[in-house]
């Protein structure tokens, strides 16, 4: 017997594969196979030289699958950023259906009642924890509505764990709403203390814009009603 192969047979009854053989000896995978194809093994190198390829298996199909979330996210990017180019600037009507939406969606809407009693006037307000949705209702209000900067006011839900004027802080920049002009903090226990959502999922609380006009949100929603028919 060839000294190449005896050593490879000593390898192989020990389980070795043919990838680890054919790395230390220098042979061919091919010419291994063809010595070793009606080789039989003993329990403990079967079991070996399986366990192996069952981790070999794993490892490539981790492998694939990190490739292919990758890839996904690749697509993903590639398809949001063509998707975004689409919009391109918004105009006024535009501007107008986007934020009669938003109210439609999360603007408050129901009767105001004081002593189940229906009354005639209603605020504009609108609730929300995401910073470029309230930014766009902000320039609905103030380039549609036509809402004097001193009439736009803000309030702010927050919980235990934030820190109150770092958020004041926040909000205000990003709304361009004097800080005076935030009346009130409201305290909240999260959902993640009932274990109900991820700890920091509202990581800026969430803010309710108001303003005191009963006329525009009788306009609102006669847009939103122009929008439903």
């Amino acid at each position: 017997m060839r000294n190449d192969k005896e050593k490879a047979l000593k390898l192989r009854l020990t389980g070795k594969s043919y990838t680890e053989i054919a790395q230390v000896l220098k042979i061919p995978k091919s010419t291994l196979s063809t010595w070793f194809k009606n080789l039989q093994l003993s329990k403990i190198a079967s079991d070996r030289l399986n366990d192996k390829t069952k981790k070999g298996a794993l490892k490539g199909l981790l492998k694939r699958n990190a490739l292919q979330t990758k890839l996904a996210h690749a697509k993903a990017k590639k398809i949001r950023s063509a998707a975004m180019l689409e919009i391109g600037r918004l105009s006024n009507r535009e501007l107008l259906l986007i934020g009669a939406a938003l109210y439609w969606g999360e603007g408050h809407k129901r009767a105001i009642m004081k002593n189940g009693v229906a009354r005639s006037y209603h605020p504009v307000s609108l609730s929300n924890s995401d910073p470029k949705l309230v930014a766009i209702f902000l320039e609905f209000l103030r380039k549609v509505c036509k809402i004097e900067e001193n009439r736009l006011k803000a309030g702010l839900r927050i919980y235990q764990h934030q820190n109150p004027e770092q958020l004041l802080q926040f909000w205000s920049k990003l709304t361009k709403i004097p800080k005076e002009r935030f009346e009130k903090f409201y305290y909240g226990v999260s959902k993640s203390t009932l274990n109900k959502r991820p700890y920091n999922v509202l990581p800026y609380g969430t803010i309710q814009v108001r303003i005191g006009d009963t006329a525009t949100f009788h306009k609102i929603m006669g847009w939103i009603e122009g929008i439903a028919n």
